[in-house]
């Protein structure tokens, strides 16, 4: 039997619509796109107009439409109204053109702005038919300036990335990106943190006093002016500290402290008393962006959570459409709104005809469906749908629904007062205190609809005042003086940055979301609280694209690219000739397009400079201190001293007093004294992370910056240790091994092993050192060539000894005769220019003494003492637990580590050692058996066994170490480790939310999903309502998917 087949993007949407339609159809989900760009490559045609090389997702999706179309009589296109659904529906009709076409299946877009059974009829009553022509590429011509508008954003943000990203692999790091809107947020995040780090804060005083009336009412007041002079405020202060007018009295100390003294207790006169109507408008319904912000202030929620949560309602049947930038609501939803104000709240509250919004002044709406309403007449009521649907969507619900309602609602109505005090004796300080009050007309709005502050800046603060009439007295009863400094800008939320993005006209309300959580996601942002902080990637990024990359991070420019879009979709612009003008440039020649600027000017791009901050002057050595981002992550510098950096600091953070305290520490903490050998315990961090040392090397030598400069050129390099060895020559200071090693460079004849073994019999026979044998070789009875091979070299050290005093560049010089270079380099120039930069870096050592010692003996005694530093004894080390902190461990659980491996007792049966491990792969405890010749088969043979957890090395006891080894190995997945705390229940899922220690590191779990700790999230950190964004954030991802059985 034939059937209407309705096709959507969401099984959700699928299941709501198919209620409301009859058994004549059939209603199936797309399950989002069915087409896209690969993955891998950039899947551009570009020579051919920029064709896209489509791929199709979810073969198996794509397979049962297919076979549904065969039993189709009619087709109808469901899917969402802004661009991205057009596409969809586009790329179905292109898909399945060959079975609509064979068998002459009409074809209908079904829009609806909300999925009730009433507007789901309506709109298949009204839905448009799409004519099916010649050509399955072929795009109705309905809908083809709005799917060319797709085209050409989804083309534009691939060719920027694919163009831009590799830059930034070669110049800064791998893994890094680039994209249309996500770098120009991320530039947002990094100018904001960059005003946070010039911010000088101001030091000021404020003071509050408790008045008194004659009825004994008390009220407070705040000191305005003072001698002529406004008390200065946070307000009169610059980024600088600098007061910006000289029309303000910075209050001080002192001077609270008189004005105290003098004034507690004393009478102020009422010298004016102004009342003013005061009057709030309710905001308007929501747009994407309103609601996001309204979600993040309210809920606690992110953007992504919030608009998940929308689009579930939405689909679901309970709101309309939720990715809209119009406040309008239709006559419907006004009529709704308006009913149910007149059923709760009385005519006291309806207005006498609806209230409409207009959009922001000079703000084109772009995806202009109705405002985000609640769906259908009359509106389900918060506690009917808080029945229907998950905690979160209930939630977002009654805040639309409250917001909606309250659109429709009379005005809040108020009375400010504002009274001026003044001394009621005559003073020789002139003082005006202000006192400042509202009083409650009319509530409207505000009955249903509290404003938050920070949400459109509005000031819901209320207080009463008396009521006084000027000349009125009151009595100081109490003066409070509050030290104040003034702060830095905020930080982005979440909600701000899609504001700012949206004032801004950058993105639309379809990407807000996906573009705030992309950022965080690449790791260019990151969350502290719900403050958005940048990274020092994101630092280097912004600084590349800006400084080689103007045009294509400006923020007109991203604009106006959006403009162009808009343009396409309203059919006034040429997609192709769109991206030829971005991709190659314009043909004035204006600009040179994205190609070109890419290709030309790599070479002029320093990695280094554009991934460093300057925090200013070391105040000892004056050299400048830097934080950089490099391969490994991020870092501080000063000379050749680095650092890395905290993954939890934020930029402005990083003074130079804070680097300093990286670059001088010794990245450890002394927990204590080992009672039984007497050495350090310390905690440290190392490249593979945190670990405990029984013992310490010596600490870092403090290399001056000749010897900085000297050790940066590889002092492992066989050229360089070969100059160096001769200048030890010059000075003396050489033994025998390196004698050997320098003796034939360049070759001597005769100077085999067996004439230095001669040699050095000698020596240890006359109890001379080598080189003092060398001098009396013909007393060991060499002769010939080996004797003149001896002599020569002995002249060379004479040379040497002579040139001394000259300084270490001048010996090593002379040291390296052509012949010597010629052997050093062998054709290559690295290691000629290697030894020209020796010889330039020990001009900077002093010719002269110091204190007594001349300067060769200077650069070698420097050398030594590098050189028993990196060749001291290595201490013990054990890697922290993933549970343990170097903040947080004690000297008691660092000697447990350091007691690992652990012997835990003997199997009394076979007197097997068993002992404990932390192993690469986890913990383990393991039984090796004796050695015996009476049992030849098991003789040392070894069993294993996987512990829980890390802490069980500790804890373990022998006889829990034998069950384990009388049960069978496990191999495969292990069972879930045991919890390491718990944070109530999840408001989704219901269940416990636990903290768990994992293969690749913490994470929290309800049983359902897993949810990794991010960055700047710790177990001493971690909240109940964090662990609860992070699982929800991982539930939109949907279910982890399954590994196919092999």
């Amino acid at each position: 039997m034939s059937k209407k087949l309705v096709i959507v993007e969401s099984p959700t949407k699928a299941k709501t619509i198919s209620g409301y339609l009859g058994s004549d159809y059939a209603v199936e989900a797309s399950v989002g796109h069915i087409r896209d760009l690969p993955q891998k490559g950039q899947a551009i045609d570009i020579p051919n107009k920029f064709e896209p090389k489509w791929e199709v997702k979810n073969k198996e999706q794509v397979s049962k439409i297919r076979k549904l179309l065969k039993t189709a009589d009619s087709l109808y296109l469901a899917t969402d109204l802004d661009r991205e659904g057009e596409a969809i529906s586009v790329h179905l009709f292109q898909e399945f053109w060959n079975e609509i076409n064979k068998n002459s299946i009409p074809v209908y877009r079904l829009r609806t702005p909300e999925i009730t059974k009433t507007a789901i009829q309506a709109a298949v009553d009204d839905a448009v038919p799409w004519i099916v022509g010649l050509d399955s590429s072929e795009i109705p011509e309905e809908v083809k300036p709005v799917f060319e508008a797709y085209l050409a954003r989804r083309i534009l943000d691939r060719l920027y990335g694919f163009e831009l990203s590799p830059v930034l692999w070669r110049i800064i790091s791998k893994g890094l990106s680039a994209g249309r809107v996500q770098s120009v947020a991320t530039r947002l995040v990094v100018e904001r943190e960059q005003d946070r780090m010039r911010f000088n804060s101001a030091e000021y005083l404020d003071l509050d006093v408790e008045l008194v009336t004659k009825e004994t009412e008390t009220f407070k007041a705040s000191l305005t002016e003072m001698n002529g002079n406004r008390i200065a405020t946070s307000k009169n202060f610059d980024e600088t500290g600098q007061v910006t007018t000289d029309q303000v009295v910075i209050l001080n100390r002192t001077q609270a402290e008189e004005l105290t003294r003098d004034f507690t207790g004393s009478s102020l006169k009422a010298v004016s008393v102004t009342k003013k109507p005061l009057t709030r408008r309710p905001p308007a319904p929501f747009t994407t962006s309103t609601f996001t912000q309204a979600a993040n202030s309210r809920l606690n929620m992110s953007p992504s959570i919030a608009m998940n949560a929308a689009q579930n309602l939405y689909q679901k049947g309970y709101i309309t459409y939720m990715r809209t930038d119009s406040s309008t609501v239709s006559s419907e939803g006004l009529g709704a709104s308006r009913s149910i104000i007149e059923e709760r709240f009385g005519g006291r509250y309806l207005l006498d005809s609806p209230r409409f919004y207009a959009a922001k002044k000079g703000v084109k709406t772009q995806e202009a469906h109705e405002a985000i309403r609640p769906s259908g007449r009359p509106f389900k009521t918060p506690e009917q749908v808080a029945k229907e649907v998950s905690p979160a969507e209930a939630k977002v619900y009654e805040m639309i629904w409250q917001r909606t309602v309250a659109s429709q609602m009379p005005d809040y109505v108020g009375e400010t007062t504002k009274v001026l005090l003044e001394p009621a004796d005559n003073n020789e300080t002139q003082l005006v205190f202000t006192a400042s009050g509202t009083v409650v007309v009319e509530l409207g709005f505000r009955k249903i609809w509290n404003q938050e502050t920070n949400e459109e800046n509005i000031d819901d603060s209320e207080t009463t005042l008396p009521g006084l009439q000027e000349s009125d007295e009151v009595v100081i009863k109490e003066i409070i003086s509050k030290e104040r400094e003034t702060k830095p800008p905020n930080r982005f939320s979440e909600a701000t940055l899609i504001k700012e993005l949206e004032d801004r006209g950058i993105g639309r309300p379809s990407t807000f979301a996906s573009t705030v959580k992309t950022i965080q996601d690449r790791d260019y942002v990151w969350k502290k609280g719900s403050a958005l902080v940048p990274t020092l990637a994101a630092f280097a990024v912004t600084e590349l694209l800006k400084t080689h990359f103007p045009k294509l991070i400006d923020f007109d420019f991203t604009k106006n690219m959006e403009s162009d879009l808009d343009a396409i979709a309203d059919g006034e612009v040429n997609w192709q000739d769109m991206l030829s003008d971005f991709y190659f440039g314009t043909d004035d020649g204006e600009d040179s397009g994205i190609h070109d600027k890419v290709t030309n000017r790599l070479g002029d791009i320093d990695g280094k400079a554009v991934s460093t901050i300057s925090l200013g002057k070391h105040p000892t050595t004056g050299e400048t201190v830097n934080a950089s981002y490099g391969k490994f992550g991020p870092y501080v510098q000063t000379g050749e001293i680095t650092r890395s950096i905290p993954d939890d600091i934020p930029p402005d953070e990083l003074t130079v007093e804070k680097a300093i305290e990286f670059l001088d520490a010794p990245t450890e903490r002394y927990l204590g004294d080992d009672p039984e050998t007497e050495l350090p315990i310390v905690v440290k961090s190392g490249r593979f992370g945190p670990y405990v040392s029984l013992g310490r090397p010596p600490e870092p030598l403090k290399r001056s910056p000749e010897l900085l400069a000297l050790s940066a050129l590889g002092l492992h390099r066989k050229e360089i240790k070969v100059a160096l060895n001769y200048l030890r020559l010059a000075n003396g200071s050489i033994d025998e091994k390196t004698t050997r090693q320098i003796i034939n460079i360049p070759k001597r004849e005769g100077l085999g092993k067996g004439t230095l073994d001669k040699i050095s019999d000698f020596g240890n026979k006359s109890n001379t050192e080598f080189l003092a044998a060398l001098q009396n070789a013909d007393e060991a009875g060499i002769k010939g060539k080996a004797l003149e091979s001896i002599k020569s070299f002995l002249r060379v050290k004479k040379k040497l000894e002579k040139l001394s005093p000259e300084g270490p560049a001048v010996v090593v010089e002379a040291a390296l005769t052509a012949s010597l270079r010629k052997e050093l380099v062998a054709n290559d120039e690295n290691r000629s220019e290697n030894l020209d930069a020796l010889i330039e870096a020990l001009h900077g050592f002093s010719t002269e003494e110091i204190s007594g010692v001349d300067a060769v003996t200077n650069v070698i005694d420097q050398l030594e003492s590098l050189k028993s530093v990196e060749d001291g004894p290595k201490p013990k080390m054990a890697s922290l637990f993933q549970t343990m902190t170097p903040e947080r461990i004690t000297f008691e659980e660092a000697q447990e580590l350091l007691s690992l491996p652990r012997t835990v007792g003997v199997d009394p049966q076979d007197q097997g050692t068993i002992t404990v491990h932390n192993g690469r792969f986890g913990p383990y405890l393991r039984k090796e058996l004796p050695s015996s010749e009476e049992d030849s088969e098991n003789n040392g043979s070894v069993d294993t066994r996987s512990l829980d957890n890390e802490e069980m090395l500790l804890t373990v006891t022998l006889e829990e170490c034998l069950i384990l080894l009388s049960q069978p190995k496990k191999f495969g997945r292990r069972g879930p480790k045991p919890p390491l705390a718990q944070y109530g229940k999840d408001p989704e899922s219901g269940k416990e939310i636990t903290l768990r220690e994992g293969k690749f590191g913490l994470y929290v779990s309800d049983g359902e999903y897993n949810a990794s700790l991010r960055r700047g999230d710790s177990p001493e950190t971690l909240t109940e309502g964090r662990a609860q964004e992070l699982l929800a954030e991982r539930r939109l991802q949907g279910p982890a998917k399954k590994k196919k059985s092999r």
